[in-house]
């Protein structure tokens, strides 16, 4: 018979039976009241260990031994002291296959910050990432793991992971009632060891949930979180902030390359590029088509790849996908180097149902509404956040303040912004309720992108952000102060919509839709925009831009080289996303590489070349991108040439000297003496043709010389006193620069 069924005590009576009971269960609120060190008289204190197949235990104090004793056959342990231990003591216990010392949970003091508590409950605090979750520390000159969740209706948590062979009886945590916030310190684990909370609700289910705040997870199929180090964060040189702040200023040139990490291009077997790799290929390749921007598709934490990062459950973990943490810091730290912009996508508009993931945290509807009418999203099988409870402000500003703070992002892009403002979005009648005015606005949600925006702006210096906002809600990218989101810059989805629709029709038929391509400049100076043309336009039986345009092979190619020229002269900052740089054919498909062998063919070669060379005009073209939130940097030569489908204005910079003649024909009918008006009287140089044969054109002489130079002539034309005569191919866009007289 083994010593631990003879050393027992309290056979005789069942003082302890109800704490056992609970403790077994895996439901134990407060085990900080009964576990560990309890003083019971002046001259007596027991010492509790619940050791769930423990054979031995014994306790080392101040140099000596004391064996604890089994109570009854339960797996509580007891041993008599004469008075408190001063300090966190150690256990020898042993199992039957090993032993093992280690310090008792329950002797460390709690390291809860009551004044950052008092923040996360108020909605305000910023950096909840650095006290929630999992946390490498020194506690009471012990080293450890401090861990620490929100869940405030749970009627017990405890931490299960590989370091207690995954159960629930073994490390409960602390609660305080005051936060709804649970915390134990557990000394001697490792980095990597994998590790959830599982949480007892009021029902008695048990909810085994991965940390919200987790710095790493484990990739599908796995759903644990990761202990990690808390990452050191990139810090940011005065160059490095100076280069930022000129790149995403408002009156700089913004060229965004979009990107999904995982399919711009796959290795051998169809493996995925690392972190390191793509800072290698992706950084180059965008250099090379001089971009000024990437932006990457979600890369927080989630298990489906098919939902291109749409549905995250790690938000704080960058997806191990390609690498670990360290991995993605040094990609972004190559971006830094090459002065590329690097932006992330966002996702604080929804989240999964994934069983480990938010929904019914506590067994109760704590990051999402309860009534289904507001925190379920019908298009997406996913839950909305609550933005009226104060904690999931806390945990959304913070996930904002972690990726901006840690990576020293250019900013954020944040999705579906328009399904965040609205309460009947996507719904049919009595499917959404009212705000308490009995309006349709989601007031949490306006007042937490309000304050996400303030304290990103406020806190780094030199960012953008960025809203993908599809209706025409008012003062999107107006300041806070003046009743306004906040945001920097928002996606143009009119003219995105307006002018695709133009693109996609026979030339025969667009006479009869030319206000599509023009009504844009009705609003273009409304809000600060980007004119997105992104992963949304080629997935989901859209096709891609190549196959949208009409016409034989030769004029859907002509068509897209037309369409991005008249893009990238438009006012507004451009944004494309990848694989629209080659006149990919089928749509995006997440699981696989770019067709990059169609680079093969001139014509999709051309396409390439196109964008490269309208990148390098565009930055170097001070008309096509300082004004472009003014009204002064723009003007009508003719927008009523709907017989000819022919468009032509003028872009002009801060120096209004400073201007760019574009012409844009979106037939395929060529013209050999096309006259507009002009502001200024002298010569005009032709800066870029789509039609030229380096890029898969006809070869058009639009000057009828060498020099590629026009000049004006006496001759009053669209209210203007000069007038110049070219040569345009069909569908073909045209920039003329004015050039100063010597």
């Amino acid at each position: 018979m083994s010593s631990s069924a003879v050393d027992n005590i309290g056979s005789s009576f069942n003082r302890y039976d109800d704490q056992v009971q609970a403790l077994s269960a895996g439901r134990f609120k407060d085990p900080f009241s009964f576990l560990g060190a309890h003083k019971l008289t002046n001259t007596d204190t027991e010492l509790r260990l619940y050791l769930p197949t423990a054979l031995n235990v014994v306790i080392n104090l101040d140099g000596k031994k004391i064996k604890a004793l089994r109570y009854k056959q339960s797996d509580l342990f007891i041993a008599k002291l004469k008075t408190l231990p001063s300090a966190p003591y150690q256990c020898d216990v042993e199992y039957t296959d090993t032993a093992v010392t280690f310090y008792d949970e329950y002797s460390f003091d709690t390291a809860l910050d009551t004044q950052a508590m008092y923040l996360f409950n108020e909605g305000s605090l910023e950096h909840a990432y650095s006290h929630f979750g999992a946390h490498f520390s020194t506690q009471q000159n012990v080293e450890g793991v401090r861990f620490c969740v929100w869940a405030p209706n749970a009627a017990s948590v405890s931490i299960i992971g590989e370091f207690n062979f995954w159960q629930a009886n073994r490390h409960f945590m602390r609660f305080h009632p005051a936060s709804g916030v649970w915390e134990l310190f557990i000394p001697g684990l490792k980095a990597d060891m994998c590790y959830k909370f599982a949480i007892t609700a009021q029902s008695g289910d048990v909810f085994e949930k991965a940390d919200p705040y987790a710095f790493k997870m484990q990739q599908a199929p796995g759903t644990a979180s990761v202990l990690q180090y808390k990452p050191e964060p990139i810090i940011l040189d005065e160059q490095a902030l100076k280069n930022r702040q000129k790149r995403n200023h408002i009156d700089a040139p913004i060229s965004i390359y979009e990107v999904h990490l995982g399919s711009w291009q796959r290795a051998e077997n169809n493996r995925y590029l690392s972190y390191a790799e793509l800072a290698d290929k992706l950084v180059s390749y965008a250099l090379e088509m001089n971009f000024t921007h990437l932006q990457l598709m979600p890369i927080s934490e989630y298990p489906f790849d098919g939902s291109w990062g749409y549905q995250p459950v790690g938000l704080f973990a960058p997806t191990s996908r390609f690498g670990d943490y360290n991995s993605f810091k040094y990609f972004v730290e190559q971006c830094h180097k090459a002065n590329l912009g690097i932006l992330l996508d966002w996702v604080p508009g929804h989240f999964p149902s994934d069983p480990h993931g938010l929904h019914r945290f506590d067994g109760t509807h704590l990051y999402e509404h309860a009534d289904m009418r507001q925190g379920f999203h019908p298009d997406w099988n996913t839950y909305i956040y609550n933005y009226d409870r104060p904690e999931v402000k806390s945990f959304l500003i913070s996930n904002a303040m972690y990726w901006l703070h840690q990576f020293g992002l250019d900013g954020l892009r944040v999705d579906a912004v328009a399904s965040m403002l609205y309460l009947d979005y996507s719904r049919k009648e009595g499917e959404w309720i009212p705000n308490c005015y009995g309006g349709r606005e989601n007031l949490g949600a306006i007042e937490c992108l309000k304050q996400v925006n303030l304290r990103s702006y406020k806190n780094n210096p030199g960012i953008m952000m960025v809203a993908e906002e599809s209706t025409a809600w008012p003062g999107v990218t107006q300041s806070v102060e003046h009743n306004g989101l906040g945001f920097g810059y928002k996606w143009n989805m009119g003219w995105m919509n307006d002018s695709l629709h133009y693109m996609q029709r026979d030339p025969l038929y667009k006479q009869h839709h030319h206000h599509e391509i023009t009504f844009s400049m009705v609003y273009a100076f409304s809000e600060n925009f980007i004119l997105p043309l992104s992963h949304d336009e080629v997935v989901h039986g859209k096709g891609s831009l190549i196959e949208k345009m009409p016409g034989d092979d030769w004029q859907k190619f002509a068509n897209l080289r037309a369409y991005y020229a008249f893009m990238w002269a438009h006012p507004g900052k451009k944004l494309l996303f990848m694989g629209c740089e080659i006149a990919q054919r089928t749509e995006w498909g997440h699981d696989h590489s770019l067709d990059w062998h169609l680079l093969e063919h001139q014509s999709h070669n051309g396409i390439k070349q196109t964008i490269k060379t309208l990148n390098h005009v565009y930055k170097n073209q001070p008309a096509l991108y300082e004004l472009d939130t003014s009204a002064a940097g723009f003007d009508w030569i003719d927008n009523n040439n709907n017989d000819q489908s022919i468009l032509s204005f003028v872009r002009y910079a801060k120096n209004a000297r400073n201007l760019v003649v574009v012409i844009a024909n979106f037939t395929p009918e060529s013209y050999q003496n096309y006259v507009i008006g002009v502001p200024n009287k002298g010569r005009y140089k032709v800066i870029l043709n789509t039609d030229e044969t380096d890029y898969f054109g006809s070869g058009i002489d639009v000057t009828q010389n060498e020099s590629k130079i026009v000049t004006t002539f006496d001759s009053p034309n669209h209210g203007f006193a000069q007038s110049i005569s070219i040569a345009i191919g069909g569908l073909t866009t045209i920039y003329l620069q004015k050039v100063e007289d010597e």
